[in-house]
């Protein structure tokens, strides 16, 4: 018995060292033979000469060519609202009114003292021809009566106060009163801005100031309406500079039939020139942005065999038009570069084309969402 378990046992270990040299044979083959991570797919494109119209850039924002928050210039108790909010009011249409009753009150009473005041200085005015009162008497009769009118006319005035009209025409905000609050003088009750047109304002340095004119076709873009331009012309240059940047301000006036821009937003402008200037384009999307600096990964053959690399270039990029950027420094016309697929790549990484898989570039987009 103990011969056949000494046997088993024999048999067990020599399988077990067997299992194991294949195993170590299996792994020396493995690490003799290099893996070489297959190709990735992308899309390229090739960096073209083009003639933009040359143009100075800038960032502003958006703002009303009237635009206020409506607040009354004295207390009162809300006792009609005739406004809603988003509405649209033309110049003196009634947005409020306060309560009035004491005013006229007071009113009726004022034009009481006053229609006596009047009777008072005819009065006095038919006695004084004959010499039956002085001069003085007749003196204070009238500054009574214009005491008496300018106590009526002010709170003539102040009833005035407490209707709330629409300075100008525009748009209205959100209501910020409710019917029966009393409102302090100077609380807000709507805004009130004029959409049509707009104003942009921005600025630019002041080594650029030689070559602005009023009446410049000025291109406005904002992050609210991607791929949407509007346009418009420069109407103001500011005479003095800022003390602190140098810098110059300008506000160009857009027509905004539609309403689209609204005061407040960011806006990128482009100011145009007349020259036009020759530019290295790629489109965008072969840009590779990072805290360090702009990148592009341009397409090589590669050096050790077959098939295609890529290699990683620093770039200095300017302006954009559509799907396109102008490359200032980094790019030699002609280069091909990836627009597609390239935040999957490194430097050196083996690719293969397939200029299908994206769409093409375009000047002009037009997405199917705008």
């Amino acid at each position: 018995m103990k011969s056949k378990i000494a046997v088993a046992i024999g048999l067990v270990g020599t399988v077990v060292v067997i299992l194991a040299g294949i195993k170590v044979l299996q792994f020396k083959t493995m690490a003799s033979t290099p893996w070489v991570q297959p190709p990735e797919t992308i899309s390229s494109a090739v960096a073209t000469e083009q003639d933009w119209q040359d143009s100075f850039t800038a960032v502003g924002s958006l703002s009303a060519v009237q635009g206020v928050t409506v607040a009354p210039e004295i207390a009162g108790t809300v006792s009609e609202i005739d406004f809603e909010s988003g509405a649209v009011v033309a110049k003196g249409d009634l947005l409020a009114r306060f309560d009035t009753s004491t005013e006229e009150a007071q009113l009726k009473a004022a034009n009481a003292q006053l229609e006596w005041a009047r009777v008072s200085v005819e009065r006095t005015r038919k006695l004084r021809t004959d010499n039956t009162v002085s001069a003085s008497d007749l003196d204070q009769a009238e500054a009574t009566w214009k005491q008496d009118k300018a106590n009526a006319d002010a709170i003539t005035a102040a009833i005035e106060k407490k209707t709330i009209r629409a300075p100008f025409a525009g748009k209205l905000g959100i209501r910020q009163i409710n019917l029966g609050e009393y409102v302090d003088a100077g609380k807000p009750i709507v805004s009130l801005q004029s959409l049509t047109p707009i104003y942009a304002d921005f600025s630019l340095p002041q080594q650029d100031l030689a070559q602005l004119k009023t009446s410049m076709t000025v291109r406005v873009s904002t992050d609210t309406y991607t791929n949407k331009q509007f346009e418009g012309s420069l109407t103001a240059i500011n005479p003095d500079l800022d003390q602190a940047t140098r810098s110059v301000r300008l506000q160009a006036t857009l027509d905004n039939p539609d309403q689209l821009m609204r005061p407040g937003m960011f806006a990128r402008v482009e100011v145009l020139l007349p020259s036009e200037k020759h530019v290295l384009v790629i489109p965008a999307t072969a840009v590779l942005s990072a805290p360090y600096g702009d990148s592009v990964y341009v397409v090589e053959k590669a050096t050790n065999g077959p098939g295609l690399t890529v290699r990683q270039q620093f770039v200095r990029t300017g302006r954009t038009r559509g799907d396109f950027i102008a490359v200032e420094t980094g790019l030699k016309p002609g280069e091909k570069v990836i627009s597609a697929g390239l935040f999957k790549l490194r430097n050196g990484a083996a690719v293969t084309e397939n200029n299908e898989i994206a769409p093409p570039a375009l000047e002009k987009p037009k997405p199917s969402d705008s």
